[in-house]
């Protein structure tokens, strides 16, 4: 098997003389000046790897994924041990600088074959590319032993609805304070890229946009649990505290939320808490169908980044006449965007006043007429005054309206399960309640 090479830097004058002498299946087509060079070579179809001799400092996991997207694996030759385990967290394979041409063939070989075999995105962010590098680690000294790319135990919780207001932030919010007063260390992360609220929400003054300082931080490899800590902004409530990355500051700041970045920020997310819960936007449009340059950034990636990597996906819709079509809808959308997604489908604001006497049997009926692929699994019930005193105070349910049958009906949803077979009705367990009285 051939394998064409592109090579940046003028450090190892050697490098390409040396590799050609092997004769062997590594062949050097081009030799750039620049990072930006050797990305139009490699766009071109040139070369199936890329040897960064010199500027690895440039290298960033958007750029990766770029030459990652057209089948080019990447090794970088640096003697400094920290920024080996930074290429590595971007998913770089690393090499010495003083590597030999017949061990440096042989690591091109092992990136080409694990970047063919693996295939794009079949780890959420490229990360086969850095066990390659993992092998360099009893070379460089003064490199963590722990390879950055173990998975977390964590589970991503995404939050996810069709346009409109449906109630996703809603839900996020609450989930993470009735989940974080269990006791469970909680992250949640606004990454809603047409219109983030989870600040205002919850009251937070804040303007620095924490989830787009983590995605900067992760595209360059530089982000750590020091560094999330210092950027999630904590929430005290009564019972417990959690943490918030909250969303950009304006809409036209999507492209900060690019989805290789976003996946390290969910990845070490999954490691720092016991739950990651993501309040999305409401677009699954693959943005690349409407382009000719299909390596530009998705604007709605922030959204299926997260719904293509989370554990559970909560699929929220309105209980009204517009909102039941939408959700139906939406979920046909969700299922073709992201196949593997298995959601639990919820049924907000449901009220007798826009469905009819009994609603949640008049849902379960037009649910069963529409015919959807998922399940109508829970139900909301409408409860404007305790929303609405929970958002004037900037705070959550539990806070502001502790007894409310939608606090009751959110805290069954994610903490005791079992319980809703028994008492599946927020209606009916309301009716039992009255009688007792």
């Amino acid at each position: 098997m051939s394998i064409p090479v592109v090579t940046v830097g003028q450090s190892r004058e050697d490098l390409v003389g040396g590799l050609e002498r092997l004769h062997g299946p590594v062949t050097v087509v081009r030799r750039c000046a620049e990072l930006a060079e050797l990305l139009a070579a490699c766009q071109s179809g040139m070369a199936r790897a890329a040897v960064v001799a010199d500027g690895s400092e440039g290298l960033t996991a958007s750029l990766v994924d770029r030459l990652e997207a057209v089948g080019v694996a990447i090794i970088a030759l640096t003697d400094n041990a920290e920024e080996a385990a930074r290429l590595r967290k971007i998913g770089v394979s690393c090499a010495l600088s003083a590597v030999e041409s017949a061990e440096l063939s042989q690591r091109i070989s092992e990136a080409v074959e694990q970047l063919t075999a693996g295939g794009r995105g079949s780890t959420g962010r490229g990360s086969s590319l850095a066990d390659t590098g993992a092998a360099l680690q009893t070379k460089l000294a003064d490199t963590p032993a722990t390879s950055p790319d173990v998975p977390g135990a964590g589970r991503v919780i995404a939050v996810w609805g069709p346009a409109g207001s449906p109630g996703r932030t809603t839900l996020a919010a609450n989930i993470a304070g009735e989940l974080a007063a269990d006791g469970q260390q909680v992250l949640l992360i606004d990454a809603d890229s047409y219109g983030a609220s989870i600040a205002a929400v919850l009251g937070l003054l804040d303007e620095s946009a924490g989830l787009a300082q983590a995605c900067r931080l992760a595209d360059q490899g530089r982000l750590d649990d020091a560094a999330l800590e210092r950027i999630a902004t904590p929430v005290a409530t009564v019972s417990a505290t959690f943490r918030v990355l909250t969303g950009i500051t304006r809409a036209d700041r999507w492209t900060e939320l690019r989805a290789p970045a976003l996946a390290l920020v969910l990845e070490r997310a999954r490691r720092n808490a016991d739950v990651v819960i993501v309040d999305t936007g409401f677009c699954l449009e693959a943005d690349e169908e409407l382009s000719f340059d299909t390596l530009a950034p998705r604007r709605n990636a922030a959204t299926l980044r997260p719904l293509e990597l989370a554990d559970t996906i909560y699929a929220v819709g309105a209980a009204d006449p517009v909102g039941v079509p939408r959700l139906v809808r939406g979920l046909a959308e969700l299922e073709a965007a992201v196949p593997q997604a298995s959601p639990v489908v919820v049924m907000n604001k449901v009220r007798a006043s826009s469905v009819g006497r009994n609603p949640e049997r008049q849902l379960r009926e037009a649910w069963e007429r529409f015919g959807p692929a998922f399940a109508l699994n829970e139900f909301l019930p409408y409860d404007a005054a305790a929303a609405d005193a929970a958002l004037l105070s900037g705070s959550l349910l539990l806070e502001a309206a502790p007894e409310s049958m939608l606090r009751r009906a959110v805290r069954r949803l994610v903490c005791a399960p079992d319980q809703q077979k028994s008492q599946s009705s927020v209606f009916s367990s309301t009716a039992r309640r009255r009688a007792k009285d």
